[in-house]
């Protein structure tokens, strides 16, 4: 399991100290969050004590702290984003190769511990890979395009109880109905066919959303509200994949709420 972090404070702090100028007051309560702030993005101890001698060190070390939250959460998110599109290619070892490329350069335990947390699915998703069957603890996504590789390689699903119960849940992910999973279920082939069609879904549904959000953010951004609403109307006509219908209502709830003030 991840470690939590919470960085909205020193983020808040070095907004108001490194954009809008003010002085950086070091009181007791501001020593601790950037002693804190300090130790989780890995500056030495010695170092955060020399710099907090007066508010000048002390404001290098809010810059230095941030700097390494912003640039850690870059390199960590532009890795996952690569390594998950060498995954959906099939091509595992190069998706590993990405994000161990991170842990040989980041020093921020938690852009370093979420890292090695991509790669301990990814081993998973090699002995899924390797053996045909579904683990229970990987999203059923990853593992059904997984799945779907070995199919159309010519190898069969084998229809193991914990094949049956993702295949199941997958179903189910995507709209298919109880009736229509279980008859799939009755030999290796059918069950293929189901898969693809669970695929495909998945696939389907996302890029329909991702068009949707693309239009409805055109139409807000001109300021035609109801434009943007009807995006989302016409999504959730067609769309039969219930996490994208979900993410359909939220954005369409979304588009009623007033807007942030600047």
């Amino acid at each position: 399991m991840t470690s939590k972090v919470d960085w909205d404070p020193i983020r808040a702090l070095a907004q108001r100290v490194l954009e809008r100028g003010e002085p950086l007051e070091l009181t007791g309560n501001v020593r601790t969050l950037l002693r804190r702030s300090a130790r989780e993005v890995a500056i030495p101890t010695e170092d955060v004590k020399q710099a907090l001698r007066n508010p000048r060190t002390a404001t290098a070390l809010l810059r230095k702290i941030r700097q390494r939250i912003n640039a850690g959460s870059h390199r960590f998110g532009s890795a996952q984003s690569r390594a998950y599109r060498l995954r959906d290619a099939g091509n595992l070892d190069g998706a590993r190769k990405a994000m161990e490329a991170v842990i040989a350069v980041e020093v921020v335990p938690f852009y370093r511990e979420l890292a090695a947390n991509v790669i301990s699915n990814l081993g998973r998703l090699q002995a899924v890979a390797e053996s045909g069957q579904p683990d229970p603890k990987l999203p059923e996504r990853s593992q059904t395009l997984v799945l779907l590789r070995r199919v159309q390689q010519g190898r069969p699903l084998k229809l193991s109880n914990g094949m049956r119960a993702f295949l199941r849940r997958a179903a189910a992910e995507v709209g298919i109905s109880k009736a229509e999973a279980k008859e799939a279920l009755t030999s290796p082939q059918s069950a293929g066919a189901l898969l693809e069609k669970i695929m495909r879904r998945f696939h389907e549904g996302r890029k329909r959303l991702e068009r949707a959000l693309m239009r409805m953010m055109d139409f807000r951004d001109a300021g035609d509200l109801e434009g943007a609403r009807q995006q989302m109307r016409d999504l959730l006509a067609v769309e039969v994949v219930p996490m994208y219908r979900r993410a359909a209502e939220e954005n369409l709830e979304g588009l009623d709420e007033p807007f942030p003030a600047p």
